[in-house]
C-alpha cells in the first residue's frame, strides 16, 4: 500500500480463490516484479483508498471509510483528499462527527462525497448538516411563513409554486440549485408556449380543445415567477442561512415589456370579424358545440390589450343603458376604475354635493372567492371627480336599489355597496366581467377585456385635453410615466387632426427665404 497523510491508497480486484472467496487486496496478480522490486501491476485490479474516521460520541471506533473502483491512482487520491478536506473543516469533535455522518449519508444516497463549499457554508453558519431539504420542501415552508401578506399576493405566490417552480425544480436539493436549473425551467416554459400556439393554430377542434385551458406564459409572468423564487431564496439566505448565493437573482429573462395597447380601427375590426366567422363556421361544419361567447373572447386579436374608439365606447354604453350595471361600466369607461374598485364602491363614499366618489375599498378575486379589502397603495386610495351625467345616473341607481330593498324585505342584506345583486349582497367581480362580454357581443362590438376600458378611459381623457398629472391621479398611479407608457393609445382621428394641425402651422408660418444671390 502507498501511505498518504491521514489515509491510504491501494489496489484491489474481484478475483476469487479455489473456494470462491474473494481475494481483494491479497490477489498475487496485483503486484509484479520490477527493477526496484515489487510494484503495482497496472494491468490488473482497480485503485481504492481507506481513511480513518472520527470515533462515535461514546468513544467507540468507527469503521474506516473504504472506497474502491477508481481507474487511476490520481482519481483515488483526489477523492481521498476531498474526504480529508471535509474532515478538516472544523476542529470541534462534535462538528467532525456531524460531518462524518453527513459524508456517510450522502455517499449512501449518491455514491459521491458532499460538496466541500456547501458543507463549509453550513459549518460556518451553524446549520444542521444533515438537513437535505429540496426546493419543493423549502417553497412549501416559505409559503407557510408568509402570514402577513395580502390574500391575492399569497395566491400569486402559491400559483407560481404549484404550476411552475415545484414541477420543474422541486426535486432538486436546495443547496444544489443552480442558475442553469432555473434557466432550463424558463426554456421549458417557452417551449410549451410554442406547443400551445401550434395547437391553437392547427384548426383541428380536438387539438384546440386539448390546450383550451392552457394559457401561454408571457415575459411579464415569467418575471413574476422569478421574483417569487428570488424572494423565497432570499428568505432561505437571510433567515435560515441555507444558502449564501441566490441563483434566481442572476437568471436573465426577456424584457418584461407590457403589451402595447392597440386601437380597434376599421381594418382591424374587419380582419377580426372574418377570423371569428371562420372559426364559428369550422366548428359548425365539424358539428361541434358552438360557444359564441367563447369564440368571441378567444378569437385572436392584434394585441392582448385592445382599445375601443370613442364611438365603440359610446355604442357599448348605449347598449348597456338599461342594464343594472350600466353605471359601473360607465365609471370604468370614463373614470378608469379597476374592476375591483368599481365593484367595491360604497354609498358612504359617494358625495353627490361635491360630485366625487372615494375609492377606499375593493373586492378582488382569489380563485373564485371574492375578497374585500383596502387598495394596495396610497395612490390607489383616492377621491375622483365625476361628471354630472354619471352622478345623475348614480342617483337613479340608488332609487332602483331602494325599490329592490323594499321588494326583498327581510331577505335584504344591507351591505352598503353601490353595486349589489337583487338582495343587496356584494357583487362578485366575475359577474361584472361575464355580463360585460355579453353586452359587448350583443352590441356587435369587437372584443376587449373589461380592464381594457381603463386603458380607453386614459386615452379618452388625454384626447379631451386633460393634463397627464390629473389622468395619473384619476387612475391611481404612483408615476405619470407609467400612465403615459402603459395606459394611453392614440385614436386615428386624433392622430389625423394632429397631422393636419402640424401641416397647417407650417403653411401659415412660411415666408420667402432670401439666399443672398
Amino acid at each position: 500500500m502507498i501511505p498518504v497523510a491521514n489515509g491510504t491508497t491501494f489496489k484491489t480486484c474481484a478475483c476469487r480463490d479455489a473456494a470462491g472467496k474473494r481475494l481483494g487486496t491479497t490477489c498475487p496478480k496485483l503486484r509484479r516484479s520490477g527493477r526496484g522490486g515489487e510494484c503495482w501491476n497496472s494491468a490488473h485490479g482497480r485503485w481504492a483508498y481507506q481513511l480513518e474516521l472520527p470515533a462515535h460520541a461514546d468513544g467507540r471506533r468507527r469503521n474506516p471509510l473504504r472506497r474502491s473502483g477508481f481507474d487511476t491512482l490520481d482519481e483515488a487520491e483526489a477523492e481521498l483528499d476531498h474526504a480529508r478536506g471535509l474532515l478538516a473543516l472544523d476542529d470541534d469533535p462534535l462538528v467532525k462527527r456531524r460531518i462524518t455522518e453527513l459524508m456517510l449519508s450522502v455517499l449512501k444516497d449518491t455514491k459521491k462525497l458532499p460538496d466541500t463549499e456547501e458543507v463549509r457554508r453550513k459549518v460556518r453558519t451553524h446549520q444542521d448538516l444533515n438537513r437535505q431539504i429540496t426546493v419543493a420542501e423549502w417553497l412549501e415552508e416559505f409559503l407557510a411563513r408568509k402570514r402577513r401578506i395580502e390574500a391575492t399576493t399569497r395566491s400569486g405566490y402559491a400559483a407560481h409554486v404549484r404550476l411552475h417552480l415545484t414541477p420543474y425544480l422541486g426535486d432538486i436539493r436546495l443547496g444544489r440549485l443552480r442558475v442553469s436549473d432555473i434557466a432550463g425551467m424558463f426554456d421549458a416554459i417557452e417551449e410549451f408556449n410554442d406547443i400551445i400556439a401550434v395547437e391553437r393554430a392547427s384548426g383541428d377542434p380536438a387539438r384546440v380543445t386539448k390546450v383550451r385551458y392552457r394559457r401561454p406564459v408571457g415575459p411579464p409572468t415569467m418575471h413574476r415567477i422569478r421574483a417569487t423564487l428570488r424572494h423565497a431564496l432570499n428568505v432561505a439566505i437571510k433567515q435560515d442561512r441555507l444558502l449564501d448565493f441566490n441563483p434566481a437573482a442572476v437568471v436573465e429573462l426577456p424584457p418584461a415589456v407590457r403589451p402595447k395597447p392597440v386601437v380597434w380601427t376599421e381594418g382591424r375590426v374587419a380582419k377580426w370579424r372574418a377570423d371569428y366567422a371562420a372559426r364559428v363556421d369550422a366548428a359548425r361544419r365539424a358539428r361541434a358545440r358552438v360557444d359564441v361567447i367563447g369564440f368571441y373572447i378567444s378569437t385572436p386579436r392584434p394585441s392582448p390589450v385592445m382599445v375601443w374608439t370613442p364611438a365603440h365606447t359610446s355604442a357599448f354604453l348605449t347598449r348597456a343603458r338599461r342594464h343594472r350595471l350600466h353605471v359601473l361600466y360607465r365609471l370604468i369607461a370614463l373614470r378608469g376604475l379597476r374592476r375591483g374598485e368599481a365593484v367595491g364602491l360604497r354609498w358612504p363614499d359617494v358625495n353627490f354635493a361635491a360630485q366625487t366618489i372615494g375609492v377606499h375599498w375593493q373586492i378582488t378575486q382569489l380563485g373564485w372567492q371574492p375578497v374585500q379589502g383596502k387598495p394596495k397603495t396610497d395612490a390607489s386610495d383616492r377621491i375622483i371627480a365625476v361628471d354630472a351625467e354619471t352622478m345623475k345616473l348614480l342617483k337613479k341607481h340608488r332609487t332602483k336599489q331602494a325599490e329592490e330593498r323594499l321588494a326583498a324585505g327581510d331577505d335584504w342584506t344591507d351591505s352598503g355597496f353601490v353595486f349589489t345583486d337583487e338582495l343587496g349582497r356584494p357583487l362578485h367581480p366575475q359577474q361584472a366581467t361575464d355580463q360585460f362580454y355579453w353586452l359587448a357581443f350583443e352590441a356587435q362590438l369587437p372584443p376587449v377585456r373589461l380592464h381594457d376600458l381603463r386603458h380607453g378611459a386614459a386615452s379618452l381623457m388625454l384626447a379631451a385635453g386633460v393634463e397627464l398629472k390629473i389622468v395619473q391621479e384619476t387612475l391611481g398611479h404612483v408615476s405619470s410615466t407609467f400612465t403615459r407608457d402603459t395606459y394611453t393609445s392614440v385614436y386615428p382621428e386624433v392622430a389625423a387632426a394632429a397631422a393636419e394641425s402640424t401641416a397647417a402651422l407650417l403653411a401659415t408660418s412660411s415666408s420667402p427665404v432670401h439666399t443672398g444671390r
